[in-house]
């Protein structure tokens, strides 16, 4: 069986060889190094698991922003980490390794919403169904692609240890970033489980939709991430209470951005269809928020609207425009947009009384803009 053209090797330039230069490109190389390997040992056991494995890799390094490898760099950098060298190296594989954590979390996430397509493209579970009727397989094919996509997930998390066990970082660094790591891991599985909760219970207040967005987003998209790169690096304490205060409040800013996204976004942009977190049932804190605005100004016709669209799968063009119309009127939209500004402003607070290194201080701050005022 070929090796497939995403894991071919990419041509290294001289300005590419300094991991700053282009950071999302470096990881991708460093994943794509790693997966080679790993494909490898899958195509010994069994050539049909290579081929799943396949699925998996061109999932891995087919698209992604980098956000949480990027955040780990620098906060390794920001506690003083070099940019080159063997240290550099290892680092750069720690970052890389959580790019599978976010492999697992998004095809389990897809498949726990039932979500047709990510990145423009068709889901791990809608793909191996797929696969699954077009060869004329016996059994259910939604059952198959359910089995493979729990697996190639549990994989992706494995590897992901794997990786981060052998980036080749000193046993007192690797200790040290060991402690975020962990808690990381189960605070990402606590906030889908809370995520998963919310509908069937009903909670509709902002309270548990900030709750989630804590665990699920903030921890482990920036928070923990620079706690990993800092704690590799040796950071002190003051400078790890300055980054958990700017992960936090960053964290919890991209995914209110996320949200708005997921109901406002361009299908073009975003590669996910129109009012889709409607359609999934998210509630999240521009829902909540709408929420308690319909109760507080007596809007029985907005709440009967958004309770109506919430988890409708066949909910389609003409009412996600109602329910974004609402959704503005209430004054929900302007509420998530002002809590944006106000952690955006608080995470700048914390960054520029911490005394960070340079450049790292700087490429946070603007990292800080970037996640928080975007389009996709």
């Amino acid at each position: 069986m070929p090796v497939p053209p995403f894991l071919a090797p990419e041509p290294v330039t001289a300005e590419d060889s300094i991991v700053e230069a282009d950071l999302p490109g470096q990881v991708r190389q460093t994943l794509a190094d790693y997966l080679r390997a790993r494909r490898a040992e899958s195509r010994a056991l069994d050539a049909a698991f290579a081929e799943a494995v396949d699925e998996l890799v061109g999932f891995v390094l087919g698209g992604g922003k980098r956000i949480r490898p990027t955040f780990a760099w620098w906060g390794w950098r920001a506690a003083g980490g070099p940019a080159e060298g063997p240290e550099a190296a290892a680092m750069l594989r720690v970052a890389s390794s959580l790019e599978l954590i976010q492999a697992c979390a998004l095809v389990h996430d897809d498949l726990i919403d039932g979500s047709d397509t990510r990145r423009g493209k068709p889901t791990v579970h809608r793909s191996f169904a797929a696969r699954h009727r077009a060869r004329g397989w016996n059994g259910s094919d939604d059952r198959f692609g359910t089995a493979a996509a729990v697996l190639l997930g549990d994989l992706a998390l494995a590897w992901a240890d794997d990786m981060l066990h052998s980036a080749g970082m000193p046993p007192e660094a690797l200790a040290r970033g060991l402690r975020p790591w962990r808690a990381m891991r189960t605070e990402v599985l606590a906030g889908q489980y809370l995520d998963t909760l919310g509908p069937v219970r009903g909670d509709e207040t902002p309270q548990a939709a900030l709750r989630i967005d804590e665990l699920k987003a903030a921890s482990y998209t920036v928070q923990r991430p620079l706690e990993i790169g800092a704690e590799l690096a040796g950071a002190g304490e003051q400078a790890l209470e300055a980054l958990r205060r700017f992960g936090c409040d960053i964290g919890v800013a991209f995914q209110l951005r996320d949200d708005l996204l997921g109901v406002f976004g361009d299908p073009e942009v975003t590669g996910k269809p129109a009012g889709d977190d409607l359609r999934e049932g998210k509630r999240t804190l521009l829902i909540a928020e709408g929420f308690q605005s319909a109760r507080e100004h007596g809007d029985s016709d907005a709440l009967e609207l958004l309770r109506g669209v919430l988890g409708d799968a066949e909910l389609d063009e003409k009412r996600v425009e109602l329910a974004r119309e609402a959704l503005i009127r209430l004054g929900a939209v302007d509420a998530v947009e002002r809590r944006i500004t106000e952690l955006t402003g608080t995470a700048m607070a914390a960054l520029h009384g911490a005394g960070l290194a340079e450049p790292a201080a700087s490429r946070l701050a603007d990292l800080a803009v970037a996640v928080t005022d975007r389009t996709r």
